[in-house]
């Protein structure tokens, strides 16, 4: 991301999240996302049921929908994903409002960033299957720069989203030294 590059972390975790914020509003699954030079292209299916009659079963169309979003984009978002998360975290809503729960996608892509993050990429793509993810990152080495591919179950998902919160409190712990 051209934004964040020289930058002491690329903060795929954040950027993410953002997008997966995104998807979660949008009703999109079955995700691709792809980083370009100026920000990422994402594609997703979205069902939509319409009705036919009053004697029919409903019928269900499936869409596909493609994304591009620029770096100012994802800025944007970044201040938005910030923004909405303030709300929530300060004094108590009143009754009638719900606070803003991350969504599905949302909590999946923070964790999916926080693992690229640790890799420290050059860039990075992915595609979401079933609730599984593939994910190809470009890695520099010796040799020159090379692909590497790491999976993720929905098993493997949750069982990081569930570990996210012991992973934060050892980060701000840290940041306080």
């Amino acid at each position: 991301m051209r934004i964040y590059e020289g930058s002491p972390r690329q903060d795929y975790e954040e950027v993410l999240r953002s997008i997966g914020a995104f998807v979660d509003q949008r009703g999109l699954r079955e995700i691709l996302l792809l980083e370009a030079p100026d920000g990422f292209v994402l594609q997703g299916v979205v069902s939509e049921t319409q009705d036919t009659s009053q004697w029919a079963d409903p019928a269900v169309t499936i869409t596909k929908e493609t994304y591009t979003f620029l770096d100012e984009d994802i800025a944007r978002f970044l201040e938005d994903s910030h923004a909405r998360r303030r709300q929530g975290s300060s004094s108590p809503p009143p009754a009638e409002v719900e606070p803003p729960v991350a969504g599905s996608y949302e909590r999946s892509l923070r964790v999916i960033g926080r693992y690229v993050d640790e890799q420290q990429p050059k860039d990075v793509s992915f595609f979401e299957q079933g609730g599984a993810y593939v994910l190809r990152i470009l890695m520099h080495a010796r040799q020159g720069s090379m692909h590497q591919l790491a999976e993720f179950t929905a098993d493997d998902l949750e069982g990081m989203v569930r570990e996210a919160p012991r992973h934060r409190g050892e980060q701000g712990q840290a940041s306080k030294a």
